[in-house]
């Protein structure tokens, strides 16, 4: 498949009229052809129009037809072969193992929202009969979830695949029935096209409306908050910085009909070494904590950039073994200049802080990150907020505090997380009851003795949590709950069989059904 430079609206490749951009090979550190166009307000609003118009075919479809389109999307992703794998590792500087897997995850992703969308229980039907003879009687009432109209994915720069152009937020909203239109990232315009054009192909063997799905290039903010303004969005899905997901916030609830942002934007995800298992193991947690903060060199929103422990012999210990472990690490290229600058910039910030001294900097090169670990006390982490800010790359700063107490002070000091991380031991259960609830307030997910990068694609992970991590603390863009961002519930007082949806009816297909306040299935 040959990459054009091309957007796609109503299935059909056009021009952008707007300013030119480039790939950019960060391994070779040289733009790549060809030249993608941005498109102009125009075609956006033709791509959303289309959407609009697609939206109540689109949902009206059964929900078998609905995951075989799903599963027809994977299988055009795998048709693409070598040439999206090499396109991939050229625009990204991830290497083939890496890229290989991330499209295993994605195609995955579909596939459990296509289960899910046959086994029923997204639908969540709820059926309280009618009680003629109560007094007051009751009415007849029965509920199911239709989704919110089209959706706006701004696709995401660190994960390529699986966060992009057919990752989770598409597979969730196209599974809820909505429409996509969708925001290529510039960084990864050509990985964009061709993914794009996977799910196009996919439309049309399916014979769906072509507006199901848009792909939009260009960069700049012009064309997300064109897009998020638009009055046919009902639902923006995002994943990147707080400044760009707190931007579209604004806008989407400034329009005269506001509408969800869902915006996964910053974690700095602690780690805490509880006194126990460091006293038992500080080596190995430093040796396994190492091999995630470098992972993806950094650039993942799960690195472990917080590390909290009690000051004395055994948090030297893990100092030292984690110092000697990053150290020697290579600079490796990072998935863009901006990320790369942006990396250096907080680096050099923490390196120079009064407060803040240097255990592990291992040399960084134009373009490139290498791992660097720092040292604050507790006193100073609490008074100095700037501590406490994402370093977007493989950097961590270590908090060593007095004691328990000034430990517990700095976890209710934190904002919102996607995920916070307990070491500990048996011995260590008491302390870790007193600071559970705190964690269950911060983050989305609470790990133990293990490290917070890598997230499982399951019905029960949570990649989520309270602000800023995410736009809605409520949500999950990972695993089947990511679907509940895009639906709505509806409740039928008293129709008829004749007029209910299928899957309300007395004889409907075999669901998930809650009757009179029990879950059965039907």
């Amino acid at each position: 498949m040959i990459i054009t430079g091309e957007a796609l609206i109503g299935g059909v490749a056009v021009k952008g009229t707007g300013s030119p951009v480039r790939a950019y090979n960060p391994s070779l550190q040289q733009p790549m052809e060809p030249e993608f166009h941005a498109v102009d307000f125009d075609q956006i609003d033709q791509a959303c129009r289309l959407a609009d118009a697609a939206f109540d075919t689109f949902r009206a479809l059964s929900d078998e037809k609905r995951a075989v389109f799903l599963e027809t999307i994977g299988e055009q992703i795998m048709a693409l072969g070598d040439v999206l794998v090499e396109r991939v590792m050229a625009e990204t500087g991830l290497p083939r193992a890496r890229i290989e897997g991330e499209r295993g995850r994605t195609v995955g992703q579909l596939k459990l929202f296509a289960n899910l969308l046959r086994e029923g229980s997204w639908n969540d039907v709820r059926i309280d009969k009618a009680l003629p003879d109560r007094a007051p009687p009751r009415p007849d009432l029965r509920m199911r979830m239709i989704g919110l109209g089209p959706v706006a994915v701004f696709a995401a720069s660190n994960f390529p695949l699986a966060f992009s152009v057919a990752g989770g937020d598409t597979a969730s909203a196209l599974a809820a029935g909505c429409p996509v239109v969708l925001k290529a990232h510039s960084a990864h315009p050509g990985t964009s096209e061709l993914v794009g054009r996977a799910v196009v192909k996919a439309v049309e063997l399916c014979g769906l409306p072509a507006g199901v799905f848009a792909l939009l290039t260009g960069s700049g903010n012009g064309i997300g908050q064109e897009l998020v303004r638009h009055p046919a969005i009902k639902a923006v899905g995002f994943t990147g910085s707080r400044s760009g997901g707190t931007a579209l916030m604004a806008v989407a609830a400034a329009r005269p009909v506001p509408i969800p942002v869902y915006a996964e934007m910053s974690s700095i995800n602690p780690v805490f070494l509880m006194p126990r298992a460091l006293a038992a193991r500080a080596e190995d947690i430093a040796g396994a904590f190492a091999g995630s903060l470098v992972l993806g060199v950094g650039q993942m929103c799960t690195n472990p950039g917080l590390v909290i422990g009690i000051a004395g012999p055994e948090l030297d210990r893990f100092a030292n073994a984690a110092a000697q472990a990053l150290a020697g690490g290579a600079a490796c290229a990072m998935l863009s200049p901006g990320i790369a600058g942006s990396f250096q910039r907080g680096v050099a910030q923490l390196a120079e802080h009064a407060d803040v001294k240097t255990l592990a900097l291992a040399p960084q090169a134009e373009g490139k990150g290498a791992p660097a670990l720092f040292v604050t006390s507790g006193a100073a982490f609490l008074s100095q907020h700037a501590l406490s800010e994402e370093v977007f790359g493989p950097a961590s700063l270590l908090v060593a505090c007095k004691d328990m107490a000034e430990l517990r002070q700095i976890a209710e000091s934190l904002e919102g997380q996607l995920t916070a991380t307990l070491q500990l031991d048996d011995g260590d259960l008491d302390e870790a009851h007193k600071l559970l609830p705190v964690l269950e307030r911060k983050a989305g997910r609470i790990l133990a003795n293990g490290f917070p990068t890598g997230v499982e694609v399951c019905s029960a992970m949570v990649h989520g949590g309270p602000f800023p991590s995410t736009s809605d603390g409520r949500s999950t863009s990972v695993g089947t709950g990511a679907i509940v961002r895009f639906l709505r519930p509806v409740s039928y007082q008293n129709l008829s069989q004749a007029l209910l949806p299928e899957v309300l009816r007395d004889n409907g297909p075999v669901v998930w059904r809650r009757r009179e306040g029990e879950l059965t299935r039907n």
